[in-house]
């Protein structure tokens, strides 16, 4: 009998039972190419070697001590690798276990900083509009993904959220990329100004918005000129690298390729690439010591951040990126991604964009792509498109809603590092396959 409490009460899901690098089986023998790698977590495949194998040995060696007694081995080893290539001025790293855990400690890090260096009137945080930080209640509350918010919307804090950097709907006509960056740059001002600066914690952005628009890269300039208000009127900037982070966009942080530092910055799935659960906030210095010369304390927790299991996970997936070159294997490999996929995709009448960047991808499809009309939320296209890349044996992650909550319609495209370019052409096939019989 069943009695698993299932994302869907309705949906009859097959059983996976084996991986084998960038296939997933179910217990029919299907195999599945996972294109999306889950929602852009299986950057490693499913079955690497050595992963399983530091797994294992540090199985032989601890698998847990609470971290209010104890730091541990892999958990210190992890925090300086990732410290190594990050953003300038990035010093500790808070360990948690996935990405809506990663924000939440950003949002209640950033309040307390302020609390700690006397500022205790800052309360809001301001986030954008078509954005997806997570699904804990502080997360839903700065994200902008009006699905999932709305039934929860009485138990939400009061967050503000300005416009997306959503080039291919919303920058107008005639309009430069550079007025265009400034001008979503002045509006996030003129919301801080009429707040108050002073009652301002934080901006929250995904550097590549993920699942709820669809892979879409900022502008050039749009994060420069945001990093420039959040100087000025001494505003944190959290940037949310939970789906685009650890190498998925062509280097190991997104804002590596904007030029800028956050003063936050939250990564999960990749991180650990699904061989354990695990997540982190990434801190600016002055952050931490503002607290240790404060408190001393970060007043949050929960029982199995830092786990050493995780953590070594972790660890020997961030080896592999550097010992295997796969960060530049994204890089090098995008353009034969993209190509693939505007070759196979790009003149077809229901496909209004193809965006992103490196092994991360978004199709939005229209019924119009003169007008971009989307297509009624009531014909379910990318859950059409999803099911029918399913019975050809390719997995991608789709996701409606993408205009405005409601209306339009795009999936993602987020295949393993690893993936070979035999393997990429069967991706570009099979979907669109999958898109042709999905519109008949």
């Amino acid at each position: 009998m069943d009695h698993v409490f299932h994302r869907s009460s309705t949906a009859a899901y097959p059983t996976a039972v084996r991986g084998e690098g960038a296939y997933l089986i179910d217990s029919t023998g299907m195999r599945y190419l996972d294109a999306s790698g889950g929602a852009a977590v299986s950057c490693l495949g499913h079955d690497d070697a050595g992963i399983i194998a530091a797994v294992k040995a540090q199985l032989d060696r601890l698998s847990y001590a609470h971290t209010s007694f104890f730091t541990t081995e892999p958990m210190e080893a992890l925090a300086d690798e990732l410290i190594a290539r990050a953003p300038a001025g990035m010093e500790r790293v808070y360990f948690v276990s996935g990405g809506s855990e990663a924000i939440e400690a950003a949002l209640k890090l950033a309040r307390q900083y302020f609390v700690e260096i006397g500022q205790e009137s800052r309360r809001y945080v301001i986030g954008r509009r078509q954005s997806y930080h997570g699904n804990t209640l502080g997360a839903l509350a700065v994200g902008g993904n009006m699905w999932r918010r709305r039934q929860f919307a009485p138990l939400l804090m009061d967050a503000r959220h300005v416009s997306p950097c959503y080039e291919y709907r919303e920058r107008a006509h005639g309009e430069t990329l550079e007025g265009y960056a400034r001008r979503l740059a002045d509006e996030l001002a003129q919301e801080i100004e009429q707040l108050g600066p002073e009652n301002v914690i934080a901006f929250v952005a995904e550097t590549v918005v993920g699942a709820t628009l669809g892979a879409v890269p900022p502008v050039p300039d749009y994060f420069r000129l945001i990093r420039e208000v959040c100087d000025r009127h001494g505003v944190l900037l959290i940037l949310d690298e939970v789906m685009c982070g650890m190498g998925r966009t062509g280097t190991l942080y997104a804002c590596e390729q904007e030029g800028i530092a956050p003063d936050l910055v939250c990564i999960a799935k990749g991180l650990g690439a699904g061989y354990q659960p695990i997540g982190a906030t990434l801190v600016q210095g002055r952050i931490h010591d503002a607290i240790k010369r404060g408190s001393g304390f970060f007043q949050h927790g929960h029982t199995y951040i830092g786990h050493a299991l995780a953590c070594s996970a972790a660890l020997a997936v961030q080896r592999a990126f550097v010992e295997r070159g796969l960060v530049e294997r994204v890089r090098s490999a995008a353009a034969g991604l993209e190509a693939r996929l505007r070759s196979r995709l790009g003149a077809h009448p229901h496909v209004g964009d193809i965006r992103g960047r490196g092994f991360f991808w978004g199709i939005e499809f229209v019924q119009d792509r003169a007008t971009k009309q989307p297509f009624d939320p009531a014909l379910k296209i990318n859950a059409r498109i999803k099911a029918e890349a399913m019975k050809l044996g390719l997995l991608c992650y789709p996701m409606g809603g993408t205009l405005d909550g409601m209306r339009g319609d795009h999936v993602l495209i987020a295949p393993p590092y690893i993936v070979s370019d035999g393997q990429l052409d069967e991706l570009a096939d099979k979907l669109g396959q999958a898109v042709d019989v999905a519109f008949r």
